[in-house]
């Protein structure tokens, strides 16, 4: 034991020189020595420490992370300052050292756990606020309500559980499911008994969750443990997932019997992520929903697709005056005649005004002439009808129409066209020659009298009436895109689609117009072509015999 007594004549002489008020400071103070025997212990220190007393192995008594301390103190020299942290029961201690005379070392213990309780509290709550915001940029990114889904159920997987159960609404009787463990989604849907698992019935109506002490995890049901799931369930979260006004969902999450259980913080915190994934899935049921809606409406506003009708070529041709947009102000139907004799109705148009506006009005001048078309075979008439029907609505704005009824006799194509306040449509002959149809007349829903002069054209085998609205006589374009489209243009690519049939003549005039506008704003831009076709079978109409006609 000569070492202990050298190293108690030694503290003799460091107490000596220190005086005895330290054994009485409020920190705990411990000496060590140079061999790693505790020379002195004041009584703080005895208490954290009991076995540290004099001539014991600093190694016996003390926790590993200050005995490491001291041999690095030793090591660094009398210049050297330095202090350690470590835990000691349940205390997180911090170990300042003061090096002394013929190497010993005087460690002075501070209390250090409520630092690192709030260390550790920040760190923990900087990591949810990173994973909180990773989620909203995630979830948010998709308005797609399966997506959304597996969205949620992964994230809250890989963050709050080891496996997460989303229930979404009933839809009729079953209720679509998102499931993940180990990082692998399922979706599927299932009909499932609410009632069976505690408090989900209540969190798909969206009232407060039951506290997770409340479930007992061997009472659920089968169908709540995802298929990858090792080991039984040893603590159970439900929690309801709000959204706009109704509840998204509810969500269920599954901790195994080895991993700790679901504290009150945590519950908590699953309850905000919960928030978040019920705002995006509600936001996306509500896209959902409308998107159906917005398809079902523009199914009946959408132009319908044209082909031969009664040994007659239709073709059209729309764009929306914003690329964003299927439907506007320009509109075009057709309307087949009860048989070969009867007349087909062609109708093309353009409403005052663009977007969606514009398209309702559309619609309602399309339905209405669908309820008139017995009376096509007056123009005059029928649009003094039409112009009545839209003076009594609730809109200010007006159209402007082409009314075409088109009938087929033998080899002759005979048309009735009647413009009401529109371009009137162009007739290109088969040597190239393009004539403007002498037909005029007032526009709709604005005056409340209307008048039209009807004019008859015939087409023979390969010649084409073209229809269109003033969104290609006006498209502006050129090298400073500011010159109009004209009259004139249109009239030469007319010339040079003489014999074509109408679905090429449409794209012509369609390819024409886009290359001259470029990426330059325009109206909407609707035109369609009525063709006599060169080679057409016919059945026998009035009394004529059925042939193959040529020109």
């Amino acid at each position: 034991m000569t070492s202990v007594d050298g190293s108690s004549r030694t503290a003799q002489g460091l107490l000596s020189s220190v005086g005895a008020s330290w054994m009485r400071a409020p920190y705990p103070a411990l000496v060590a020595d140079a061999n790693g025997f505790v020379v002195e212990a004041n009584e703080q220190a005895a208490r954290l420490f009991p076995d540290a007393a004099p001539g014991a192995r600093l190694a016996q008594v003390a926790p590993e992370w200050l005995v490491e301390g001291h041999r690095i103190a030793l090591a660094g020299g009398e210049d050297t300052v330095s202090a350690v942290r470590g835990r000691h029961g349940p205390w997180t201690l911090e170990a300042h050292a003061t090096p002394g005379a013929d190497g010993q070392v005087v460690w002075w213990l501070v209390d250090d756990t409520d630092r690192s309780l709030a260390e550790a509290a920040l760190r923990s709550e900087q990591e949810r606020t990173r994973f909180l915001a990773e989620a909203s940029s995630r979830l948010l990114a998709s308005l797609n309500v399966e997506r959304c889904m597996d969205v949620a159920v992964e994230l809250a997987a890989e963050y709050l559980a080891d496996a997460a159960v989303l229930i979404a609404p009933a839809s009729g009787k079953r209720h679509p499911v998102a499931t993940c463990v180990g990082g692998e989604v399922a979706y599927r849907s299932a009909r499932i008994d609410p009632a069976a698992v505690p408090g989900l019935a209540e969190a798909l109506q969206g009232f407060p969750p039951v506290p997770s002490r409340w479930i007992d995890p061997a009472s659920l049901p089968p169908w709540v443990t995802p298929d990858g799931f090792d080991g039984p369930v040893g603590s159970v979260v439900v929690t309801p997932l709000p959204g706009h006004g109704v509840p998204a969902g509810a969500m269920i999450l599954l901790r195994r019997d080895d991993h700790a259980a679901f504290d009150a913080s945590e519950e908590v915190f699953a309850r905000v992520f919960a928030a978040r994934a019920g705002a995006a899935l509600s936001a996306a049921r509500l896209y959902r929903e409308q998107s159906g809606i917005t398809a079902t409406l523009m199914a009946e506003l959408l132009p319908p697709t044209l082909r031969q009708v009664h040994g007659v070529e239709f073709a059209a041709g729309y764009r929306a005056s914003q690329d964003a947009e299927r439907v506007g102000g320009d509109f075009y139907d057709v309307h087949p005649g009860t048989g070969p004799g009867e007349e087909t109705l062609a109708v093309l148009g353009d409403v005052c005004g663009k977007g969606l506006q514009a398209a309702v009005l559309t619609g309602k001048i399309r339905s209405t002439l669908q309820a008139l078309l017995p009376l096509a075979d007056d123009h005059q008439h029928l649009l003094r009808l039409l112009n009545g029907a839209l003076l009594s609505s609730h809109h200010t704005r007006f159209a402007t129409l082409v009314l075409a009824s088109v009938r087929r006799r033998g080899g002759v194509t005979h048309l009735r066209l009647t413009s009401a306040g529109h371009p009137a449509p162009l007739v290109v002959r088969n040597d190239g020659t393009v004539r403007e149809a002498p037909t005029s007349g007032t526009l709709i829903g604005a005056l409340a009298d209307v008048r039209a002069h009807t004019v008859d054209v015939d087409l023979q085998p390969g010649e084409t009436c073209l229809l269109f609205t003033d969104g290609v006589t006006e498209a502006r374009g050129g090298p400073l895109g500011d010159v109009l489209f004209g009259d004139a243009r249109l009239r030469a690519a007319l010339a040079e689609c003489a014999g074509m049939p109408a679905e090429a003549v449409v794209e012509r005039i369609q390819m024409l117009t886009s290359e001259w506008i470029g990426d330059n704003r325009h109206d909407d831009i609707a035109v369609l072509a009525i063709t006599a076709p060169r080679t057409t079978h016919l059945t026998a109409v009035d009394g004529h015999t059925p042939g193959r006609y040529t020109a």
